[in-house]
């Protein structure tokens, strides 16, 4: 499910769908498997959702047929589960009476435990079904949504952030660790939710603040609300939302990214100089570090890699195969920039390689005299059971091989990566408030034995699609 794009809105009077539909482009980067939006006019939920891209799901004709007054939106790519239609969002359960769409961004590390509770209910393959069967089945007892999920929120363990609905309310919930970002946004005649601030900014929104870590927050007549379901023991952001995941025109815990990255930079270009004439970026991730680098080596900073930008996130595609045809169709040389001159090529990250290695042979083929890789963070040994697509250490090249290893594998000149201790400076409020266990084996929350993509799959014995 991660890293999914969630938006949710209370505005009675608004076109809600449609601010919906906008708060997920802009979020479009963090999954482009399914899309989905569900709204409500106090008396009924509809949902419209499907596989492909926010502009393919939707177009001026679904819009139009979805009114209401609140509503609630979902990007996917998968960690848990396959790509299949019965898993995209938001999720949607109702018993004739109360009804709850939930969309969910982040992956829950106790799913075992909390599958054995709901078996036999028609469940998809993700953890985003199992909690919202669990909310469902409590409202009854409880009395309202707000009150089964204040039941159920503290029985979950890893990393979650959930915006749902019911007929009347929004409600938003962070994990007590915080390791997603939530964020809560005003408008003349409402509030708005989002994973990122940037979809704030499209839809005209202003940041009020972030969801608190442990907090469940209500949107309806009645104002904004919020109670505690959990105490926070210890912020741990995850790292690689700065690093990686997260719009540079977005602010993490009020930092921009965009200059966060730009700091990561200036920083690596301390730790690691080289002898170059062009400093470039692999796009676009890598643009904003590639700026600081050049800008304390005074190595001119220059295009040297034209992007697709219909091309989705290699990164983020489900399968090997697609990721190695995705960087091809992806990122292509521009050769009269970059003949004869000795690079210096800025990236987010190496997570298994197949990206890098092809760039760089791209990049000799096309003239460049040498390649010098600089990655904007330490190398990835860990895998990450909080909702990014690494399940496994075999996949992680740094897991098994050293940077000289890793250098050679990709056929680069030379390779450097930023220290842990220079990536948490440049994010910002220092190493102990971020989750960083894919670089450092320490992870926040506790992993049980045998956690992965897809365990329901396994345990549920249901088809993976």
């Amino acid at each position: 499910k991660e890293e999914c794009g969630l938006f949710g809105v209370w505005a009675p009077g608004d076109e809600v769908a449609r601010l919906t539909y906008f708060g997920l482009f802009a979020q479009q980067h963090r999954g482009q498997e399914s899309a989905g939006i569900a709204v409500s006019d106090g008396t009924n939920i509809l949902v419209y959702k499907d596989l492909g891209l926010v502009s393919q799901v939707f177009n001026e004709a679904t819009l139009t047929t979805l009114h209401g007054d609140l509503a609630v939106g979902h990007t996917r790519y998968s960690t848990t589960g396959s790509t299949t239609w019965d898993n995209a969002q938001p999720v949607f359960k109702t018993d004739g009476v109360h009804s709850i769409a939930l969309g969910h961004n982040g992956n829950l590390v106790n799913t075992s435990e909390l599958a054995e509770r709901v078996r036999g209910a028609g469940l998809a393959t993700t953890d985003s079904d199992i909690v919202t069967t669990m909310i469902a089945d409590r409202t009854p007892e409880a009395g309202s949504i707000e009150a089964a999920a204040m039941d159920v929120l503290p029985e979950l363990r890893g990393a979650f952030c959930f915006v749902f609905m019911d007929e009347r309310s929004v409600f938003a919930a962070r994990d007590s660790h915080g390791v997603r970002p939530l964020s809560i946004g005003r408008l003349p005649n409402g509030f708005v939710v989002a994973s990122e601030t940037c979809a704030l900014d499209i839809v005209g929104a202003t940041l009020v603040r972030d969801v608190e870590p442990g907090e469940l927050v209500r949107i309806d007549d009645r104002g904004l609300h919020a109670q505690r379901f959990a105490e926070s023991p210890k912020r741990s952001l995850c790292v690689f939302e700065v690093v990686y995941l997260a719009r540079p025109d977005s602010r993490l815990r009020e930092r921009s990214v965009h200059e966060a990255r730009r700091e990561m930079g200036r920083i690596l270009a301390r730790e690691h100089p080289a002898d170059a004439d062009l400093v470039i970026a692999v796009p676009t991730t890598g643009h904003s570090a590639a700026q600081g680098f050049s800008e304390v080596s005074g190595i001119p900073y220059g295009d040297g890699l034209y992007k697709n930008t219909y091309v989705g996130r290699t990164f983020i595609q489900p399968s090997q195969s697609l990721r190695d045809r995705g960087v091809k169709l992806k990122l292509n040389p521009l050769p009269e920039s970059i003949r004869g001159k000795r690079l210096v090529v800025v990236d987010d990250s190496i997570v298994r390689g197949t990206t890098t290695k092809q760039i760089v042979q791209a990049l000799r083929e096309a003239g460049a005299a040498e390649v010098h890789i600089r990655i904007t963070c330490p190398p990835i040994q860990w895998p990450c059971f909080y909702g990014i697509d690494m399940p496994t250490r075999q996949e992680l090249i740094a897991a098994d091989l050293t940077v000289d290893q890793i250098r050679s594998y990709v056929s680069a000149d030379s390779l450097g990566y930023l220290s842990l201790d220079g990536m948490v400076a440049a994010a910002g409020d220092g190493k102990e408030t971020f989750c960083r266990a894919c670089f450092d084996g320490e992870y926040p929350i506790e992993i049980p034995e045998g956690a992965g993509k897809y365990v329901l799959e396994d345990q549920l014995k249901l088809p993976t699609g």
